[in-house]
């Protein structure tokens, strides 16, 4: 029986991700809201535009690792559309560049929204952006992708940490606080958690492909070492940030929410089954996402 083509395309837009794109808005959406400057339209469209960058990411990620060889028969994980003939190369180009016209229209929408004729604002915006929207595609396409040059973790730092927490709070606030780069830091490292146990369970095929990830290129003992950075860095860097800020116990409200992403970060460190690791992807996205809605909501009600 033939799967009906939205569920294809669904798959194609990897929906399981999109806790990563929305995390961060969240976090930075709550700080904002604590600081009494929080204004629904803006919420809403950071919302958009950063699922939006996500979506297209995941399409051009599907695209280009069919186009490299680095997607076949012996990756674990969802099926990837293109390299399985479920969509062509020219249909998802298509579609990516119809989702990169939508997150354009998001953003501008967006900037406007937010700053109502601030120029230098919305330029500055623009720029942030525009390297947002390249970086999405770039990651696997491109005659030189900087995914497979180790640079992805760098990358989902920066974007899923420091610029989307910190570009959100601006939006609301106009306002740069540099005591809120420990949780954007700390956002940023369990984005990059995810990223890893990804490139954890796909190593082998990665570099039979040429794809050479920061997780390939340490080697997995160093890689489930690294994991632990992460998942307890994320952790320490928003607990020092709510023991410097915190007024109220509200905050602390994230602290079950930890208990899963240490659990998943001990499946990772002791287990060889590609298949157990693809389920701690799940479960390591869905508790990053609770960690930071939980944090954001405590500094809401602070």
């Amino acid at each position: 029986m033939n799967k009906p083509r939205w569920k294809i395309w669904l798959q194609a837009a990897r929906l399981r991700t999109l806790p990563l794109a929305c995390a961060a808005v969240l976090l930075g959406s709550g700080l904002a809201a604590g600081a009494d400057q929080f204004r629904n339209s803006v919420f809403v469209l950071c919302l958009l535009t950063a699922i939006g960058l996500q979506v297209l990411s995941n399409l051009a990620n599907d695209y280009g690792d069919a186009v490299s060889g680095a997607d076949n028969e012996d990756r674990v994980g969802p099926q990837r559309t293109v390299v399985s003939g479920l969509i062509t190369r020219e249909q998802m180009q298509r579609a990516m560049s119809l989702v990169a016209g939508l997150t354009i229209v998001s953003g501008l929408s967006l900037l406007w929204t937010a700053f109502s004729g601030d120029w230098p604002a919305i330029l500055t915006f623009i720029g942030f952006g525009t390297l947002a929207l390249v970086a999405a595609v770039t990651y696997t396409v491109g005659r030189r992708p900087y995914g497979y040059r180790g640079l992805g973790d760098l990358s989902v730092f920066l974007f899923f940490g420091l610029l989307g927490v910190l570009g959100t709070y601006y939006l609301f606030t106009r306002q740069f606080d540099p005591l809120l780069i420990l949780p954007a830091a700390g956002c940023g490292f369990l984005a990059t958690a995810v990223l890893n146990i990804n490139n954890i369970r796909d190593m082998d095929t990665d570099i039979a492909s040429g794809k050479r990830t920061f997780a390939a290129r340490i080697g997995r003992p160093w890689a489930r070492r690294y994991h632990w950075f992460l998942v307890l860095g994320g952790g320490l860097m928003a607990m020092v940030y709510i023991a410097l800020r915190a007024q109220t116990a509200w905050p602390w409200l994230c602290l079950p929410a930890w208990g899963p992403l240490i659990l998943s970060a001990w499946v990772v460190a002791t287990s060889q089954d590609p298949v157990l690791l693809d389920k701690q992807l799940k479960r390591t996205a869905i508790s990053s996402l609770l960690f930071n809605l939980l944090l954001a909501i405590g500094f809401a009600l602070d």
